[in-house]
């Protein structure tokens, strides 16, 4: 243990974990208060998720660099709950789904996010994008009404020099992450010359005290069970999804590996741990994340840093705080949320298959206007169908007769559900000669369907009076076979023998 904290702090750049863990805590605090409005609670219940959220997952993790905090996914999902049956629901639903996300870590399940093909990335990424963009533009309203006249034009120049200053300012030196050097500019411009504009204490008070303990004040009983429950899968479902893919998407960008079930077992417990203090609960943040790997961090000590930071904010320096200017937090979020996009997809929607042009294009369009889970999962669904459909195509026969008049099918292509169908008709039941040789070794059978297609070909030759052998199945193909209880002859001396490697 005190070995491999010492290799820790040797190869961390703690300026850089530092400054950016900053940066980040700064930016958490209108987003955490926006989503505490959301899902209609306190602003403390956010600013309190997002300090147990990030402290929780940055300690105990699978991806280093990576952000959590209150998000508005968790918030769109626990609104209802809380509208309906009060705040005091909102904590046990929040455990509740912490410790679903426990059990899914603790049975590997989160390797399962590799399944998701390359274009429902590509369509997450530029639909979460596309929402980060497109919530900056509530932070120019005022009383539910849009700013006007000067106080407009005022607020959106504020914006443009934040987003000036995060694009050249690393051109002079990199010493300071930029997002953090366009905050400080833009406050000490507002400030020092005294400009309108709204801030953060414009939004809420963040001062506060520190989390306490509770207990959920409600009856624990199967009817509150069955009232959390509904809320407890979404939190983790839509949690674990927003997780694993922002997991995913860092480690393209740093060329490292985290481990998903890792960061499903502290989702879980940043979850249960937020429920009991007093938090809405929440996931992985792409925005913060992005942010923070673009101002250099690498390892667990910027979110530490960022959860602590935050922490004083509400403890300490929430008058401080409070001044900052709306439009610096609006520009930092607008260029994450213009690097976040994969401009790079347009250059390639003439280069690759229309479906997978189909499922990014769908996968954004729906995480902007439904959610994100039903938008990967209808991703996930559409390329599912689109690889089934093209795999059942390329199923083929290559036939010969050999020199004592056997008829061989050599089969190319997998056998399931899919290419049944067609490789049944592959077959000339009536014309073929008495013995007839079908040969796998180019090919798999899949599924039941694939075990159901084998069956009909052998009764169909017997119903002429022909026998039919089986060549080179592998044997787990047998082992189904045999579950099937098909009477069919096998060739077990030239079926192949071999495992599959178990990725634990």
């Amino acid at each position: 243990m005190k070995q491999n904290l010492q290799l820790s702090l040797k190869g961390t750049d703690f300026k850089t974990e530092i400054l950016s863990g900053l940066t980040v805590a700064i930016a958490l605090v209108p987003e955490a208060i926006a989503f505490s409005f959301i899902a209609g609670v306190s602003p403390l219940v956010g600013l309190y998720a997002a300090v147990v959220m990030g402290f929780f997952t940055a300690v105990l993790g699978g991806r280093p660099g990576m952000i959590s905090g209150a998000t508005g996914a968790i918030a769109v999902v626990v609104m209802p709950l809380i509208a309906d049956k009060g705040v005091d629901y909102l904590f046990p639903a929040i455990i509740l789904g912490g410790l679903i996300q426990i059990v899914v870590g603790a049975l590997k399940l989160g390797k399962f996010i590799r399944l998701v093909p390359h274009p429902v990335m590509l369509g997450f990424v530029n639909g979460l994008a596309i929402v980060i963009f497109k919530a900056q533009f509530s932070q120019f309203m005022i009383d539910g009404e849009y700013l006007t006249g000067s106080p407009l034009f005022v607020m959106l120049g504020l914006v443009i020099l934040a987003m000036l200053v995060i694009q050249f300012f690393p051109k002079l030196t990199k010493v300071i992450p930029s997002p953090l050097m366009a905050i400080v500019t833009v406050s000490a411009i507002a400030i020092g010359l005294g400009i309108d504009t709204p801030t953060v204490g414009d939004m809420a008070s963040i001062k506060g005290g520190l989390p306490s303990l509770i207990m959920p004040d409600v009856p624990f009983d199967m009817e509150t069970l069955m009232i959390i429950l509904p809320f407890s899968l979404k939190v983790a479902g839509v949690g674990l999804i927003e997780s694993l893919l922002t997991l995913t998407l860092i480690d393209e960008i740093t060329e490292t590996r985290g481990s998903g079930n890792r960061e499903s077992i502290a989702q879980g417990i940043a979850n249960i741990i937020s429920g009991f203090t007093g938090g809405m609960g929440g996931c992985a943040m792409i925005g913060q994340s992005m942010i923070n790997i673009q101002s250099g961090a690498r390892q667990r000590w910027s979110g530490i840093i960022a959860a602590v930071a935050l922490l004083s904010f509400v403890l300490f320096l929430s008058s401080i705080i409070e001044q900052i200017p709306i439009a610096a937090l609006v520009g930092v979020m607008f260029m994450v949320a213009i690097g976040t996009f994969e401009w790079s997809s347009f250059r390639i929607l003439n280069k690759v298959p229309k479906t997978d042009v189909v499922v990014l294009i769908t996968v954004s369009l729906v995480t902007v206007i439904e959610d994100l889970a039903v938008a990967v999962l209808i991703g996930i669904i559409m390329s599912a169908l689109s690889f089934a459909w093209e795999n059942a195509v390329r199923i083929r026969a290559r036939k010969k007769t050999d020199e004592f008049g056997r008829k061989h099918y050599e089969i190319y292509g997998p056998l399931f559900f899919g290419s049944a169908t067609n490789f049944f008709e592959k077959f000339d039941f009536k014309n073929d000669p008495k013995e007839v040789i079908i040969d796998f070794s180019e090919s798999r059978v899949a599924d039941l369907s694939g075990i159901e297609a084998i069956n009909k070909i052998n009764e169909k030759y017997e119903e002429y009076g022909k026998n039919v052998t089986f060549i080179h199945l592998s044997q787990d193909c047998v082992d189904l076979l045999a579950k099937a209880k098909s009477h069919i002859e096998i060739d077990h001396d030239h079926d192949p023998h071999y495992s599959v490697v178990y990725d634990a």
